[in-house]
């Protein structure tokens, strides 16, 4: 194709495109305010000039000026390409090998603004999850794609691509690093700082990895939280006429209102901005829209008494709905709502992450620039005024979780009442949802393995959803009750995918799986590529909140109670263990989820082609990718990892873990210590 042939053929330089700025149709990312000294916007400009050669420097110098101080950051718009962001078959990228194609794919659909929350500032979902940090190091990565041979792996510094460097065929063929700043700098002031001077960048997590699947990424694991809290708080799998109540419908929160409806229960989602509202709905992930407070109750109260499934997209904010419910409760003593919890992108409160109530989504962004501290102040207050009413509302019944979004780290910061009494360093008052809910899923090896099929090809992941039902039954009938459970849960999912009409962008698929399903799902994938079943090559990949990806004390490492929850040994040691063991590219990132300092969490992808040495690849790098957190999990003290990480150890020949001894005498603890 030559469209993509030009796009791959470096920067364009002779001539350079025209500056169309920004495109007005398309969701902006808001303005960012680094309080960059005269000195340092000298030096923010000064690196960005220095992608291009000098006789263009006097014609971007000022524009790029402009971008600096208009929206806090030089994206170099001018360089945005024309053609059609999305993901092309892999047969149509111009390569030297199929890897380096695959890459592009991904990249590609990372930046499809069918996918993208704000796709012309590079920016994949979270508010700040940033694929590449300004169109520049998009062009040149595309063109080191194109010319990698496999004996070479891009080399990538938080967005910059530093070259194409000298490696083995078995070696991955990108290293990924986003982030990665010395401990004692990486504040979320400094992360401002360093992201306007392009010298760091937030990959989020799979934005920044370039594994990206649109919203159906979260569905499912949403799907299996609703699903897991209705059993856990409610006591029950039927969950038609309860009423679970959310915010956020732009990233990855989008999948919220699909996962409500797919689980069976009526879900209502607040959402300030209308775009992605508007998104949601006409992609039929949302089946009602509605702004006023008094239809929403309204329809909660019709759909409960039908007992009937919906997804309400409520626009406005998610504190005057909360207070609503209050207010509907204390008025009639009805409540309205079973179970709760929040997607707004706490990680990123003061910079577009959080909208507080008393302001517009329009006034919200203009005051987040023009006055920071005033805005800051507000989103606290606000935050208080949140949890007041979830406090109040939960005293009544209603069950609430924290979705691992800071939410109740910024609101303890705020001052709001979530302390838990007696509780450790990660406790609040609500539990995070790994705390009650998926960490057990985490301890048992299951987790959010994906796939995208290269072809492009509905077929294609047709057929492959039919290949994953089936290694699943399989595996099922000889799987201890616990284990079934959960693939009972992920058989309905990929038997149920197709008429769920998830995709949104690539021909991607996901589901939770344990190390046992991952590998076989893999080799059988694998066996039908070489086959012809499937058409073209298949990318697995997974989310980086996994069993082994992320150390994250607030979210996936929340359950984790020796002391170790804020180490990151598990995720780096991750990431280097699938380097060497066959991924076809890895990432590793500072942040993602809970925010910047907070996380380190890692990813990779790996292309099935159907050979046998991939096949051997996909073995020894997926059972790695698993083990290595059911084992930490296991020395932490989890019975459920205990006992998962015993029965892969009798699996696998090779595979030798030191298992904890417990303290069966607590009390010998404070003798010892008295005397």
């Amino acid at each position: 194709m030559s469209d993509l042939k030009e796009l791959c053929s470096g920067l364009p330089l002779d001539p350079l495109p025209p500056n169309c700025g920004r495109d007005p149709n398309v969701p902006h990312a808001p303005v960012r305010t680094p309080n960059l000294t005269a000195e340092e916007e000298r030096l923010a400009l000064r690196n960005a000039l220095r992608y291009f050669p000098p006789y263009h420097h006097a014609t971007l110098a000022a524009e790029f000026a402009q971008e600096l101080r208009q929206y806090g950051h030089i994206y170099m718009y001018r360089f945005c390409p024309t053609i059609r962001m999305r993901a092309y078959p892999i047969d149509q990228y111009p390569c030297r090998t199929r890897q380096a194609a695959a890459m592009m794919l991904m990249i590609m659909n990372n930046l499809d603004p069918a996918v993208a929350q704000f796709p012309q500032e590079l920016v994949t979902y979270g508010g700040n999850g940033q694929v590449f940090s300004n169109w520049a190091q998009f062009h040149l990565v595309m063109h080191y794609l194109s010319e990698m041979t496999e004996e070479q792996t891009l080399v990538m510094y938080s967005g910059h691509p530093m070259g194409l460097f000298p490696s083995l065929p078995s070696s991955p063929r990108a290293i990924i690093t986003n982030g990665m700043v010395i401990p004692n700098y990486s504040s979320r002031e400094q992360y401002e700082r360093m992201f306007a001077l392009g010298v760091s960048m937030y990959g989020q997590m799979t934005a920044g990895s370039y594994c990206y699947i649109g919203p159906q990424g979260i569905v499912h694991g949403t799907m299996l939280t609703v699903l897991n809290a209705g059993r856990r708080y409610l006591g029950t799998d039927d969950l038609r006429g309860r009423v679970f109540v959310t915010s956020g419908l732009g990233g990855m929160s989008g999948a919220q209102a699909k996962a409500a409806v797919i689980a069976g229960c009526v879900g209502v989602i607040a959402e300030v901005d209308e775009a992605p509202l508007r998104k949601r709905h006409e992609q039929g992930w949302v089946m009602e829209v509605t702004s006023s407070l008094e239809q929403c109750i309204k329809r909660i109260r019709e759909a409960r008494s039908s007992r009937t499934p919906l997804s309400l997209g409520y626009h406005g904010n998610v504190v005057d709905l909360w207070e609503r419910l209050l207010l509907e409760f204390e008025r009639t003593g009805e409540l309205l709502v079973d179970l709760g919890s929040d997607q707004t992108s706490l990680h990123n409160p003061y910079n577009g992450g959080y909208y507080p109530v008393p302001l517009s989504f329009r006034q919200a962004n203009q005051l987040m620039s023009t006055d920071p501290g005033r805005f800051r102040s507000i989103v606290q207050e606000s935050l208080r005024r949140h949890i007041k009413a979830i406090n109040k509302l939960s005293d009544a019944g209603m069950f609430f979780w924290d979705y691992g979004n800071a939410f109740l780290l910024e609101a303890q910061r705020a001052g709001a009442e979530v302390t838990k009494v007696g509780g450790g360093a990660t406790e609040f008052q609500y539990p995070s949802y790994v705390q009650h809910i998926m960490g057990d899923i985490f301890s048992l090896g299951f987790g959010p393995f994906r796939w995208v099929c290269t072809s492009g090809d509905p077929q294609d992941l047709a057929v492959t959803d039919d290949i994953s039902a089936k290694v699943l039954e399989e595996i099922a009938a000889n799987a201890s009750e616990r284990v079934r459970q959960q693939y009972r849960d992920n058989i309905r999912w990929i038997t149920e995918a197709g008429k769920h009409k998830m995709v949104v962008g690539s021909q991607a698929r996901i589901l939770y799986s344990d190390q046992k399903g991952r590998v076989c799902i893999a080799l059988a994938i694998n066996q039908a590529v070489a086959d012809r079943r499937v058409s073209a090559p298949v990318v697995i990949s997974r989310d980086h909140h996994d069993v082994s990806g992320t150390d994250s004390p607030y979210r996936e490492t929340s359950n984790v109670y020796d002391g170790s929850a804020f180490c990151a040994d598990m995720a780096v040691q991750n990431f280097v263990g699938d380097a060497f063991r066959g991924a076809t590219w890895v990432a590793l990132h500072n942040g993602g989820g809970v925010g910047w300092g907070e996380v380190i969490n890692g990813g990779f992808g790996l292309l099935l082609d159907g050979s046998d040495e991939t096949a051997k690849r996909a073995r020894l790098m997926l059972n790695w990718d698993v083990s290595n957190g059911v084992a930490r999990r296991c020395w932490s003290g989890n019975t459920n990892a205990y006992e998962t990480i015993q029965r892969t150890m009798e699996e696998i020949r090779h595979l030798r873990v030191t298992m904890p001894f417990p303290v069966q005498d607590e009390d010998l603890l404070d003798r010892a210590l008295q005397g």
